[in-house]
């Protein structure tokens, strides 16, 4: 195969080379013909682009070039202060709520559709998916971009109202990983404004600053010059255009407007070291940065599209090195990764370094990952392993190049997004394939064996390592380039690369035919059962063009195991994965399916397994011989296994610092109620899984075909599934078991139970936890009012929670319904606080179940729910996905989600009685699990 690889490769590249020749390496890229881009008097610049992806959908952002980093030290968390006061009334949509209210009725949804993110150089708004069918609704979102750029209100009352909200997101933001940054930005960005800037900002500063600070951050920085509206959808371009001259001209020209200056990071020739430690840590890491300038706007030329290449192709091949190295014996680290890391800051680029250490070797993890740059820049890479890259490469760019009209308006926004804040080109994607089709096949080796030697030295680079601060050793700065200068003086070997040449499958397999065929009309699809039993159920779906998936369901599951095997059962699909498959190691595997873009796994779980997975219709065989292997030659590798258990072990023996995983044990257990088959992943655990009850389980579960019943949906033809079927699903044995899974009655504590659990916490914080479940029995009619009900309660909790008590940064409200191994449904309530302020916040989540119990929800809260759940159902029905879906649920519970009487004829019908009634049938004498987690007293 290696052999083989080898000379298409080099037959491409002689087609390849005068092809290449064409292209002059520092012309500037062309610009995509099909953006419009404009720049209008006051400076502002637009992008519009038509795209049906989704069809009959629009998004609209605008992007300023305007971050934390143009504030002054009064002004330290303004930038995201103002990002949210943009929500918080504007001249057309004044008010708290204004716009979101406006939106919400039309199905586009806060935080999902409507958001906005703020960044050290950079605040970005959208409102996406906004239905086209509505001519004046794609006015009023121009509007609203309109507003944000030039006419925030910025009220004294909504001012204060917001700096509640901010309090409570920067104490959310305030874990470990947070606390540990602080620590690391003033060395990794040392003398640089970066430094200063963690965007949430000073707590002191957003609790008391003047509201006159606020509005001349906006009045100096939110302008048009330094303003892009990006505007992508399935829309007239002509007439979206010019609406938005004629809108976005009206906002007046800054006069005198200050410089925005560009700010930069300061190269140094000294090593830079810093040991970020927080006692919240559970592991050992240590990244080495290599600061490098990016390439500037006039340097973005067909070399820098190439540049793109030679670096993702490193990054390939120095990943799998890596990944081979966690596949045998003691491996030396926990985890590890090295290569182009992109940007740090504008401006700036890196090539990384980076290792999770096993606990008080942090020497060694370094020492071996750095041997591994180190041997590519002394050796180089193989040919071996770069024509494996090419052709998985090109193999991508054919299945990208036949779903490029499903390419997403936001993916061509972030696009757009680039271009005007850091002068990134927009390629139109039939240049890129064109430019890649000729250039891979011209790389070679030496090319990107040099990336090594240009970019591997010690000049900006800056030693990080981070993990606990108690009962741990680190690293110091000294050890540190002491185990660099070991390497680097080692005499090293080069890399021996095995090339990998056989066949998946070396057996005659004699198949079963199929017996016998039922329409299903419903789906436009087939059932098929085959002669050994196995059902399989066909549909062609063509909306994604390159992509077939598999699945399956077989009941049973870790139901059927009892508590002694239950540890391995729950962690049997996740380990036999790395183990690889019939006669080939993980290695050797993915080195034979070079240039194949299939992949199947298993899945055990509660209640079931099943065997699936997806790949392009060209690779459909390959596919469903990898479905068979997992049935009828799985591999069980002792030595992968103890590599896995030594890494698990590392990675847990210290996170019971993290007060995260304490109280998700916690919840687990209370919310079953103590049943010992709620497992913490732990020692413990870990002490429980061997190798021998994985592959009974393995060997019993994912067994017997006549059990099991597979769903296939994709862009392929039934007359070219079926023979491989007959092949390959039909070779697998069958046994004819008829098995169902097992009720364990595990069941949440009856009544009410309440729970106050302290913690060793560095920032003060209290979660709060309410859950609310009933088994009763489930119903189309009552998923739906479930659905609505959630929706509703979102809303309040925002308004009366986050918005009038500034009480928290949001509540996460999650609605639950099964109906196996029993009938119920469940509400669950959970958000962090102020620990001053937990109790009252809570009576809230109590006090608007009661109201809505006691009055129902308005008929103006049902219908933007109902209107946001049509839309996103209207959205989704295109899609693969959704038919796999809606034939899955059809054979797994018996219902249509595709008959109008099922969704349709039932929500349309829906009042506010309906949803009252729900109510009190789900909250009266529901069973209550109250928690709240607060800091332990001192």
């Amino acid at each position: 195969m290696a052999k083989k690889l080898l000379l298409v490769c080099a037959l491409l590249a002689l087609i390849s080379t005068s092809l290449f020749a064409q292209y002059d390496m520092k012309a500037p890229l062309p610009m995509d013909p099909n953006i419009r881009i404009g720049k209008l008097a006051n400076g502002l610049t637009y992008y519009i682009r038509h795209n049906a992806e989704p069809k009959e959908r629009a998004s609209f952002y605008i992007i300023q070039n305007v971050g934390a980093i143009l504030e002054n030290d009064d002004q330290n968390g303004l930038a995201h202060f103002l990002e949210h006061m943009a929500f918080n009334g504007t001249k057309h949509f004044p008010g708290r709520k204004g716009i979101t209210n406006m939106l919400e009725k039309h199905g586009v949804e806060f935080g999902r559709n409507v958001n906005a993110y703020t960044a050290q150089d950079e605040t970005v708004y959208n409102i996406s998916e906004v239905p086209t069918t509505n001519p004046d609704l794609l006015d009023t979102c121009l509007l609203v971009l309109h507003d944000w750029s030039h006419y925030l209100l910025l009220v004294d009352d909504e001012i204060d109202g917001e700096r509640g909200v901010i309090s409570e997101e920067w104490r959310t933001r305030r874990n470990a990983g947070f606390r540990v940054r602080n620590q690391i930005m003033p060395v990794l960005l040392k003398d640089s404004k970066y430094a200063e800037r963690d965007v949430i900002g000073d707590l002191n500063i957003i609790k008391n600053f003047k509201y006159q600070t606020l509005r001349d951050y906006y009045h100096k920085w939110y302008r048009p010059d330094l303003q892009a509206i990006a505007v992508v959808g399935d829309f007239d371009v002509d007439q979206m255009e010019k609406k938005v001259k004629e809108l976005f001209s009206k906002i007046p020209t800054p006069v005198n407007p200050a410089k925005r200056e560009n700010f930069t990071v300061n190269p140094h020739d000294e090593i830079y070291y810093v040991c970020a430690t927080d006692k919240e840590l559970t592991q050992s890491t240590v990244n080495v940065y290599i600061k490098y300038p990016a390439p500037t706007k006039e340097e973005k030329n067909h070399q820098y599209m190439k540049n793109g290449i030679l670096q993702s192709f490193y990054n390939t091949m120095l990943g799998q090195r890596v990944s081979e190295l966690l596949q045998k014996g003691n491996p030396p680290f926990i985890s590890a990764k090295a290569g182009f890391g992109g940007g740090i800051v504008r401006g700036w680029n890196t090539y990384f370094i980076s290792t999770t250490a096993k606990p008080n070797e942090e020497a060694e993890a370094l020492e071996a990952i750095y041997r591994e740059n180190e041997r590519v820049k002394k050796f180089g890479f193989t040919e071996g392993e770069l024509e494996r890259a090419k052709t998985n490469m090109l193999v991508g760019l054919e299945s990208a190049n036949k779903q490029k009209d499903k390419t997403t308006s936001e993916d061509y926004i972030s696009e757009m997004q680039s271009n005007f804040l850091e002068g990134e080109p927009i390629v139109d994607f039939d240049y890129y394939y064109n430019f890649a089709k000729s250039v891979i096949p011209t790389i070679t080796v030496e090319e990107v064996s040099a990336l090594a030697k240009q970019y591997l030295n010690r000049k900006n680079m800056v030693i990080v390592v981070q993990g606990p601060s108690e009962g741990v050793k680190h690293i110091t700065k000294e050890e540190a380039i002491a185990i660099m200068d070991k390497v680097e003086n080692a005499n090293l070997e080069p890399y021996k690369d095995q090339s990998a040449e056989a066949a998946l499958i070396t057996e005659d397999l004699k198949g079963s035919k199929i017996i016998s065929t039922k329409k299903l009309p419903q789906f436009d699809a087939e059932e098929w059962v085959l002669e050994n039993g196995a059902k399989v159920v066909f549909r062609k779906a063509d909306y994604e063009k390159d992509q077939v998936q598999v699945a399956s369901y077989s009941k049973g599951g870790t139901s059927l195991y009892d508590v002694d095997k239950l540890a391995s059962a729950m962690v049997t699909d996740q380990f036999i994965g790395a183990y690889g498959l019939g006669d080939y190691d993980a290695i050797t595997l993915r080195k034979l399916l070079t240039g194949k873009q299939a992949q199947a796994g298993v899945s055990i779980s509660g209640l079931s397994e099943s065997v699936g997975g997806a790949s392009t219709p060209k690779d459909f065989e390959t596919l469903m011989q990898l479905i068979y292997l997992r049935f009828e030659k799985p591999r069980f590798d002792k030595e992968v296994h103890q590599t896995m258990m030594q890494r698990n072990y590392a990675a847990i023996e210290n996170s019971g610092n993290n007060p995260q995983k304490i109280m998700q044990d916690s919840v687990s257990r209370i919310m079953s109620n103590y049943s010992p088959r709620t497992l913490s992943f732990g020692k413990e655990f870990l002490d429980k899984v061997s190798i021998e009850q994985i592959e009974e389980i393995y060997r019993d579960r994912i067994k017997d075909i006549s059990d099991f019943t597979f769903f296939i949906v994709g862009n392929i033809d039934a007359e070219t599934v079926k023979p491989l079927v007959e092949k390959y699903l039909g070779s697998v044995k069958s046994y004819n078991r008829k098995e169902n899974w097992i009720d364990r009655k595990v069941r949440g504590p009856k009544g009410r139970t309440e729970k106050v659990i302290e913690l060793e916490l560095t920032t003060p914080k209290s979660t709060v936890i309410t859950n609310f479940s009933k088994e009763m029995k489930t119903s189309i009619h009552n998923n739906i009012c479930l659905n609505i009900l959630r929706g509703v309660l979102d809303q309040r909790y925002l308004t009366n929670i986050r918005e009038k008590e500034g009480g928290t940064y949001g509540v996460s409200v999650q609605a639950g319904s099964s109906k196996e191994p029993y009938e119920s449904y469940s509400m669950t309530m959970n958000f962090d606080c102020d620990p001053d302020k937990a109790e009252h916040l809570k009576s809230l989540i109590y006090a608007e179940i009661d109201k809505l119990m006691k009055e129902g929800p308005t008929q103006e809260e049902i219908d933007k729910v109902i209107t946001i759940l049509k839309k996103n159902r209207e959205q989704s029905k295109p899609h693969n996905a959704y038919w796999m879906s809606a034939i899955q649920t059809y054979y797994l519970r018996g219902v249509d989600i595709t008959d109008p009487k099922n969704f349709d004829n039932i929500i349309d019908k829906i009042t506010t009685k309906d949803v009252k009634k729900f109510t009190q049938k789900l909250f009266k004498g529901a069973d209550v699990v109250d928690m709240i987690f607060k800091p332990k007293s001192k």
